[in-house]
């Protein structure tokens, strides 16, 4: 296979063969994209993302033993610089909030359009949060139930300061864009200012809350009710 320089490198792991090939078709149609290989089983795949070392990995939760989010963390060690985007049937929150927390850079389902996911892959590679319009909410409600409360102690603790204490209000502004989901482009529109001034309001989010990517960022913000 001849590869291109600048294309962005993508394997594809689900344990549907016909899927695969399908999908991988479809991604070869686009310049900018080289399937560079694929898998149908965690341990495959974890062999070859550390071969490949591929830019995107999509990855499916349904796989023979063990789900896409319990492969998460061996795939993200065999090939740390990859984003992982999860392309699943599954609409459960609990599969949701368990691939982010995990590292995932999104969640997509598999009803997505050819063109959407080209554009989510895009977007992925420029480090912003993936989530599939329909699995929004139940991020939200994922979060919000963890954080549910608890019957108050007899001697109550003192309240940890919350972390976006540290945000001045047009960061918590831009923070809640970026837990909706949204790329810069759509935050500078929404709140009337420049698209450079966004990103770099971004990189001071992220050092604040000691993230490294939006996807945890955004995390951090819905669970402290931001989102």
């Amino acid at each position: 296979m001849t590869l291109r320089p600048s294309a962005i490198r993508i394997m594809v792991v689900d344990d549907h063969t016909l899927f695969r090939r399908g999908l991988t078709a479809l991604l070869q149609r686009d310049p900018e994209f080289e399937v560079v290989g694929d898998a149908g089983d965690a341990g495959e795949a974890q062999r070859r993302a550390q071969e490949l070392k591929p830019d995107v990995i999509l990855l499916d939760n349904h796989l023979p033993g063990v789900t896409g989010v319990d492969a998460l963390p061996a795939l993200r060690e065999a090939a740390p610089a990859a984003r992982v985007l999860m392309l699943t049937v599954s609409e459960d929150e609990r599969d949701l909030a368990g691939a982010l927390r995990a590292g995932a850079s999104g969640y997509l389902l598999k009803t997505i359009e050819g063109h959407a996911l080209a554009a989510a892959i895009r977007r992925a590679m420029r480090g912003e949060c993936i989530v599939a319009e329909e699995m929004t909410g139940k991020l939200v409600a994922a979060y919000r139930g963890a954080a549910a409360p608890r019957p108050a102690p007899l001697v109550e603790p003192a309240a940890p300061a919350s972390p976006l204490q540290t945000l001045s209000p047009r960061e918590q502004d831009i923070l809640r864009g970026v837990a909706h989901g949204q790329g810069n482009k759509e935050i500078a529109r929404s709140l009337g200012i420049a698209e450079t001034t966004v990103k770099i309001h971004v990189q001071h989010i992220l050092r604040k809350l000691d993230v490294s990517s939006r996807v945890q960022a955004a995390v951090i913000a819905v669970e402290h009710g931001l989102g």
